[in-house]
């Protein structure tokens, strides 16, 4: 793989860019500010909200709610393509990942009935872990074998007893732009439970909040659901999970706009 450049510095640098007046940095800083403000009084009533209602059905509409408030309250535009292509029973999404506001994005546009399955480090944020339980998110260890072959087997007996997931398959993101290795997670629960994989193609949250950006940026969100991939009923369920991956992997690289990393 060719990499023309060193990847970013984890070190918020809050100097000029080269291309950047002061008056633009200014006005980032700013509009960054306010949508830190903004996100972090809308997470903090609703986690209050979450903790004392309860039913899940009831729990996951507040995120939703809260999610299409917050893209509002930033002057977000949000473009959703493709509903037609969500299957009306089970089903599991495969959205690719740039940025931390992506997991906003989906809960926006996607139907309340979707569980995230997210690492198992995100259990342990203040704020963001107790909201992620609420909302019934299925979290993986990534590191830990023992406890990741665990984890993947509760999250496909979830799949089989009926629940509709949301996965990132690349498991995380970096700072540059391109499509990471899918892992199989995603793929072996849908041949499991015999439902089909639909592609989710995000684009814009990289401008927006990219790694390691501290200070959110103003822009558009387009969110794409490409045609459903039911699991190959012939093949035994590995096989089946390897071709979902395979396929559900190109057809988001062909709509993403961003380079392959594996190329």
């Amino acid at each position: 793989m060719r990499d023309p450049s060193p990847p970013p510095s984890p070190v918020i640098d809050l100097s000029v860019p080269p291309r950047e007046s002061l008056p633009a940095l200014l006005g980032r800083l700013l509009y960054g500010s306010y949508a830190w403000a903004v996100f972090l009084l809308i997470a903090l009533v609703t986690l209050l909200a979450l903790i004392v209602v309860p039913g899940m059905d009831r729990r996951r509409h507040i995120a939703g709610v809260a999610s299409r408030l917050i893209l509002k309250l930033l002057f977000i535009r949000l473009t959703l393509s493709g509903a037609q292509h969500l299957p009306p029973g089970q089903c599991v999404v495969a959205a690719n990942h740039a940025s931390y506001i992506d997991a906003i994005v989906v809960k926006a546009v996607l139907p309340e009935s979707y569980a995230y399955v997210v690492k198992r480090e995100m259990a342990e944020v203040p704020l963001a872990g107790l909201l992620l339980k609420r909302l019934g998110t299925q979290f993986v260890e990534r590191f830990n074998a023992h406890q990741g072959g665990r984890d993947a087997r509760r999250v496909l007996r979830t799949a089989t007893s009926g629940q509709s997931l949301l996965f990132f398959p690349e498991g995380t993101f970096i700072g540059k732009p391109g499509l990471l290795k899918f892992h199989s997670g995603a793929f072996m629960s849908a041949a499991y439970a015999r439902c089909p994989v639909m592609p989710c193609v995000i684009r814009g949250t990289r401008h927006i909040l990219p790694s390691p950006l501290f200070f959110p940026r103003h822009g558009h969100i387009e969110v794409e659901l490409l045609p459903a991939l039911a699991p190959a009923a012939e093949l035994p369920p590995e096989k089946a999970a390897a071709e979902l991956r395979q396929l559900t992997r190109e057809a988001i690289l062909q709509r993403v706009g961003e380079p392959d990393l594996l190329a």
